[in-house]
């Protein structure tokens, strides 16, 4: 690559003048800050500067170290599973879940899928036969969903959940229930026989027609079969669940139907039945006793009349229950239907999911668009699915993103001076940002750090926005450099400059995001993690291999090269400024004079045979009275930059042969230093300021008080879609969730029966509870135990009395009295278990309705082997499981005698429904109430916690904001304490601080506004508004602190130099979250894209608006005030009017042009008495061999050769 021509040689007149030193003065107690600072920016400028010399390895190395880590991407794991992303770390929620699954297992009993109707008018009445024939449509299509996998046909009944069935000595009888045992389905058409449609099993018996529950008579096939088999223990079992005439024995909906038994009540008189009065105080499936279906799972937007009756209902609601993928691979192995297909788990997993996603489809599909009514469908894998796609990385916005960055900062980097041009500098810096971005995210795949939908959908483009933010500030100081500076030096004098300030934003961020992961909610835990690896990457990317990007572009500039399309020459570039410095004398300027103004005459040269420019400044000063400008004379004039320094000498008449256009000069620094200083620190607009502040933090603290604590499904699913109309629909009409009362081990059960009882009854009165009808017994499995108990006491006295049972003998009694009779003679011990005399002095359940503790392991195992069904309705879920014992009466033996006697529980459950939670209030009312519950019982002896989602997933707001406030305050505290290390200011770091807890409390206020409620999500945002809040009050704080004047001159200044990068870095973060408002999830918009623009505005306005003001008036003091002093020598005897003028002009040869500018230095007020002078080192003189050339702007002369003028 051609190196520039040599300069021109200085006219042989032209001598150097020798610098005098120039004093400082400083503080003596900042003179360690100031020290500590220095020592760190020479380290920076060390670090500049080898860059620099070696840019191109440290550019190869640092891209192929942050590629290797990208390639961590392709380990990224992505959590979706709901108490994975959400129950707390290390919480009591966290422990009592990890105590749950290890004795049950990681799966629930059952999944749910369910159906609403709501009428398409709303508020319109759905208790109609027509409503609830449309239901039946619906429900039916649903019901009859198959899918064909591994090629086998899988159908409802195949896959649904069945509720305790039974076990049958008879193989006919046994293996006829297990065809025909239905599924639980919970729905308002089991108060009608059109229920039974919804059952797919059917059986076949010789001579009788296909045996279904819409012609099963189970009472009459007893009759029928009585005479063939021994069916008195199954007929008992009937006879306790109250299964009677099943569905036959109900009405029909349609009395019309041809296949309406003759058993209907309304089979004759063909009368529609009173829809509101079958369902009011709900249905049941076929076992009166154990499925009793209330109300409220089955209708929502319930209206009554005065007297309590049902009038009307907006909804209704069936919900089909399928086993588990455990349930499902248990049942299925080892059967002839899957034998030779491999059967797995993972297998079972996949046939529900087809099969869900079909019920959901086919169930919306099921009413046309022209009736009535509507169905909304939901199952737990849509829910599934809804989550996959919430974390699914979206290419074309990540795509979209980043191209809109590369195209902002590629244009906001051009310039018309080609050699002033960065626009490929701005280009290779959005690219570098993205790949330390997707480097940070791989390190975080390599250190197990799961990926959520805040990392995919959010993290990459708040990323791009903070890392391009530095990206900006490192350009701009690099195109501020000194035109003295050496070329070897130009990237170590830009990180001196600015590396404190990324630094220092940096170190913050990272320690926002670290400290946002004191929030123990494991998916913003990850993403806080993640968030604080990747502002790491961004650091490292732009201390280290963006500056040798800007040494790159460097040589790029020196070699005369186009910007962007380096590979051709720039016409542009070819034209170069020597300027030479002249210093003052050594007399010290008085302390009145307000301005220096340094007169100097430039000697252009122009050779005719090339485009080479060399201009030769030869000194000429005076000091003159401060003109008046805007600030009253605080700012100074403009001066000291090359498009200044050729303007031509006030009277000239010749002009250059060409000029560029006004808009070529403005730019944001343009527009900071001649407009919007000036404005901003006028009297008047700082009070205006500080009231329009005061006004907004004092309605943001009133927004604070209406911020709402909460995140709702409705909130996470798109709108618009079927999914979020269901979860609408459920959250009006139906929103009740399944709990349950955990009892674990490590007491004695059958010592504290008083105290279970107890705390079933407490737990049963909290408001929350749906209560169970007052003619329905308590769902428990210790009250289900104890009332079998006392109905076989009962058989067994009857028995008794009647003499069909002895002392001797128990064949004759009923089944129940034979198990009674084998209880009564347990005594519970190992040596000696039977005592026969017993029998009469002795309850199964005494006085007080307790079971005798001797008794209670040894009935439990009799109890769970004999009475499947109403140990099902109790869900008790036992561990350990009691194990298995058939009664035999017949067994003559002795060997029956024997009960094995359970083990000790360690786990048990009562079944709850909790009402109307609505409100994240309702939640925690909710959980308080039951924790009070089970701490009371704990007093008792008895060890208990609540289970279910509302404590999953609600309990995190009883400390969530306890949480948050401890978090803010820990950051503001680390803030100041990082601020005033790296400022070595305590004063500049409160005020920082003052204006980042200002920031926070009017982003919490702003979200009341919105009406966006308070969650995990937010608090991480909030916490993290306190380091990104840095990126845009450091920079300003910084170049007031080390800028010397008055307080307004100090501040206007470091708004000179610090409002174009950080606007532009403002437009970059906001480019970057623009991504986000094109997401299809509401929540991703309100949470992320609106939360953080709001946050970034707001940083915008408080670093360039309110810290200028704040500073121009409690500002610290300046660290070093520069004195001026004047050589008498070069005093000329004939002084102009209005300052001093010294030297003389040299003979210019005929081919130079005289040109003339003036510099205005503000010199601040003296030092105090006692300060501390610190004399300035000797510099050798200035000499054309040690200066590098200044390139001047492509505007400054013609192409081609140009002629001198005189």
């Amino acid at each position: 690559m051609a190196r520039p021509p040599p300069l021109g040689e200085l006219p042989p007149s032209y001598t150097p003048p020798a610098r005098t030193s120039a004093p400082q003065t400083l503080a003596g107690s900042l003179k360690a800050p100031l020290w500590l600072r220095t020592y760190f920016q020479g380290l920076l400028f060390s670090l500049g500067c080898g860059i620099q010399r070696h840019s191109g390895k440290v550019l190869f190395l640092g891209l192929l170290a942050f590629g290797a880590l990208a390639l961590g991407l392709r380990g990224a794991i992505i959590e979706t599973d709901l108490e994975q992303l959400w129950v707390e770390v290390g919480s009591r929620v966290s422990q009592e879940l990890h105590y749950t699954k290890e004795k049950l297992g990681e799966e629930a009993a059952y999944t749910s899928q369910m159906l609403i109707q709501t009428a398409r008018q709303e508020g319109e009445n759905v208790l109609t036969s027509e409503a609830l024939g449309l239901h039946l449509q619906a429900a039916l299509i649903a019901s009859k969903v198959q899918v064909s996998l591994y090629g086998k046909s899988w159908d409802l009944n195949k896959i649904c959940y069945k509720s305790g069935i039974p076990l049958i000595e008879n193989g006919m009888i046994e293996r006829m229930i297990e065809k025909l045992f239905p599924c639980v389905i919970l729905t308002p058409l089991d108060c009608f026989w059109e229920g039974a449609k919804l059952q797919g099993g059917s059986a076949y018996l010789p001579g009788h027609p296909d045996i279904q529950w819409t012609n099963l008579d189970p009472e009459q096939l007893l009759e029928e079969l009585g005479p063939f088999a021994s069916l008195e223990s199954f007929r008992e079992l009937l006879d306790k669940a109250q299964v009677g005439q099943a569905y036959v024995g109900r009405p029909c909906l349609h009395p019309d139907d041809l296949h309406c038994p003759p058993s209907a009540p309304n089979h004759h008189s063909r009368q529609a039945p009173n829809v509101a009065q079958e369902l009011s105080g709900g249905c049941h499936g076929f076992s009166h006793k154990f499925m009793r279906w209330q109300e409220e799972l089955l209708l929502g937007g319930i209206a009554r009349d005065p007297q309590g009756q049902l009038l009307r209902a907006e909804a209704l609601q069936s919900t089909f229950l399928l086993m588990s993928p455990r349930q499902l691979y248990e049942h299925f192995r080892g059967d002839y239907q899957t034998h030779d297909i491999g059967w797995s788990e993972e297998q079972a997993s996949t046939v529900l999911q087809a099969w869900q996603r079909r019920f959901v489809q086919l169930a919306q599909e099921a009413l046309p668009e022209n009736t009535t009514q509507q169905i909304h469908a939901f199952s737990s894998t849509t829910l599934d699915d809804i989550l996959h796609a919430f974390s699914e990385v979206s290419a074309a916005r990540v795509v979209g993103g980043y191209l809109l960055m590369l195209a902002y900062a590629c244009v906001t980097m051009l310039r018309w001076d080609c050699a002033q041009s960065q626009g490929a500098v701005g280009l290779a810096g959005v690219l570098l940002v993205a790949l330390a971005v997707a480097s940070g995210l791989g390190l975080c795949a390599l250190l197990g750090l799961a990926f959520n939908a805040a990392t995919t959908q959010v993290l990459p483009f708040l990323a791009l926005g903070i890392g391009v933010d530095d990206i900006f500030l490192l350009a701009h100081a690099f195109t501020e450099a000194s035109p003295g500076t050496p070329l070897q030096e130009r990237t170590g004098k830009c990180l001196q400059r600015t590396g404190t300030s990324v630094t220092l934003t940096s170190v913050n961020n990272m320690a926002a995001f670290l400290l946002a992961a004191l929030v123990p909610i494991p998916a913003l835990r990850a993403f806080s993690l993640q968030a604080a690896i990747v502002v790491g990457c961004n650091f490292a990317a732009v201390m280290l291999v963006f500056p040798a990007v800007l040494s790159l572009d460097l040589h790029r500039r020196h070699c005369q090269r186009l910007d962007v399309l380096c590979c051709f020459p720039s016409p542009c570039s070819a034209r170069v400024i020597q300027i030479l410095p002249q210093e003052l004398g050594d007399r010290t300027v008085p302390v009145g004079i307000a301005h220096l103004t340094a007169t100097v005459q430039a000697f252009t040269h122009c050779d005719a045979s090339s485009q080479h420019v060399v201009t030769i400044l030869p000194p000429q000063a005076h000091l003159a009275p401060p003109p008046s400008d805007p600030l009253g004379s605080e700012l100074f004039s403009p001066g000291g930059s090359t498009r200044d320094l050729l303007g031509q000498e006030e009277g000239t008449r010749q002009k250059a042969a060409c000029r560029s256009l006004p808009c070529a000069h403005w730019n944001l620094a343009h527009f900071a230093r001649y407009q919007f200083a000036p404005l901003l620190l006028q009297l008047h607009t700082k009070a205006l300021v500080l009231v329009l502040f005061g006004a907004l933090l004092g309605l943001s603290l009133y927004g604070a008080t209406l911020v709402q604590d909460g995140l709702a499904l409705t909130d996470v699913v798109p709108r618009g879609t079927k999914e979020h109309a269901f979860l609408s629909a459920q959250l009006r009409y139906f929103s009740l969730y399944e709990v349950a009362l955990v009892t674990q081990g490590g007491f004695d059960y059958a010592h504290s029966q008083r105290a279970l009882f107890d705390l079933h009854q407490h737990f049963s009165s909290l408001k929350a509870v749906l209560p169970l009808p007052a003619s329905q017994a308590p769902r428990t499995w210790l009250h289900y135990y104890r009332n079998w108990l006392e109905g076989i006491q009962a058989a067994f006295d009857q028995d008794w009395a009647s003499g069909r049972i002895t002392r001797h003998s128990y064949r004759n009694g009923s089944e129940d009295g034979a198990l009674a009779y084998k209880l009564l003679i347990q005594t519970g011990d190992a040596q000696e278990p039977l005592d026969f005399s017993q029998l009469t002095t002795r309850k199964l359940v005494d006085k007080e309705g307790l079971i005798p503790p001797e008794l209670f392991y040894v009935g439990l195992t009799v109890w769970v082997s004999s009475d499947p069904l109403g140990l099902a309705a109790s869900q008790a879920n036992f561990y350990p499981p009691p194990p298995e014992w058939l009664h035999d009466k017949y067994d003559t033996t002795g060997e029956n005698f024997r009960i094995p006697a359970a083990q000790p529980l360690e786990f048990a459950q009562f079944p709850f429904l909790l009402r109307g939670l609505q409100k994240t209030a309702d939640f925690v009312e909710a959980i308080e109430g039951a924790r009070a519950a089970c701490a009371e019982a704990s007093r008792a002896g008895v060890r208990a916690y609540p289970s279910g989602s509302p404590f999953l997933f609600w309990e995190q707001y009883l400390g969530l904001r306890r949480c948050f406030l401890l978090a803010i305050c820990i950051l503001l505290v680390c803030t100041f304490l990082v601020c005033a290390l790296l400022l070595l200011n305590p004063w500049m770091a409160g005020l920082i601080v003052l204006v980042l807890a200002m920031m926070t409390v009017e982003l919490f206020g702003i979200m009341g506004f919105l009406g966006i409620k308070l969650s995990a999500i937010p608090v991480v945002i909030l916490v993290a508004s306190v380091g990104i809040g840095v990126e845009f009050t450091v920079h300003v704080a910084l170049g007031f602190l080390t800028t010397q004047g008055s307080q307004n001159l100090r501040a206007a200044r470091a708004l000179e130099h610090t409002f174009a990068p950080v606007t532009d870095g403002a437009v970059s973060t906001l480019l970057g979250l623009l991504m986000l408002a094109g997401s299809s999830f509401d929540f991703i918009v309100r949470y992320f894209f609106v939360v953080l623009t709001v946050l970034t505005l707001l940083g915008l306005l408080h670093g360039l608006v309110l810290l200028p003001v704040l500073l121009s008036i409690l500002g610290p003091p300046p660290e070093v005030v520069q004195i001026y002093k004047e050589s008498p020598e070069v005093l000329s005897p004939t002084a102009p009017q209005g300052g001093l003028r010294w030297g003389a002009s040299p003979t210019l040869p005929q081919s130079f042009a005289r040109v003339t500018t003036s510099m205005t230095v503000a010199l601040h007020p003296p030092p105090l008495p006692g300060a501390y002078i610190h004399p300035a080192s000797e510099e050798p003189a200035w000499s054309s061999a040690a200066t590098p050339a200044a390139y001047v702007p492509d505007n400054l002369s013609s192409r081609g050769p140009c002629t001198a003028t005189q």
